[in-house]
């Protein structure tokens, strides 16, 4: 017997593009991995402190948490466009029913870009959320201004 779910697709924009990811010329940054251990930990003990499931790391979606990253890059600046790819590229290698991302750009640590998400409703809320898997990816630009993109699945 096949088993049936649905994948919702959760994010928090004002708009995005219908532009794919193939149109735009990609260089790859540099992760900095202290600030993404970091950030992972401190979301992680938030949510201990608030009842909720300590959210356990996700290579699957690290990978397009860092091709996000360096399409923001790319463009200058944040955003959630094709998020439906990011989306569907983890429930095509992973069994998931829902997917959300916050993103942020220019807060210089970890608990910087995690006070800027809590001071937001939507991106608590995405922290907050019944999710199980998360990964994060922090990457710097040629001007060390820092982007960042954290998935979170159940």
């Amino acid at each position: 017997m096949q088993k049936a779910f649905l994948v919702l697709f959760v994010f928090v924009a004002f708009s995005c593009t219908k532009e794919t990811t193939e149109d735009t010329n990609f260089i790859e940054a540099k992760n900095v991995e202290e600030i993404e251990s970091q950030l992972l930990s401190i979301v992680n003990e938030y949510r201990s402190d608030q009842g909720k499931t300590i959210l356990t790391y996700s290579t699957v979606a690290h990978e397009q948490a860092n091709k996000h990253n360096d399409y923001m890059i790319s463009k200058g600046n944040i955003s959630h466009d094709n998020f439906s790819s990011r989306a569907t590229a983890i429930s095509t290698e992973l069994e998931v029913e829902y997917v959300a991302e916050n993103v942020a750009k220019d807060y210089k640590t970890a608990n910087e870009a995690f006070k800027g998400w809590l001071g937001s409703s939507s991106h608590k809320k995405t922290m907050e959320g019944e999710f199980t898997h998360t990964a994060v990816s922090v990457k710097k630009d040629i001007n060390n201004n820092l982007f960042y993109t954290q998935l979170f699945f159940r």
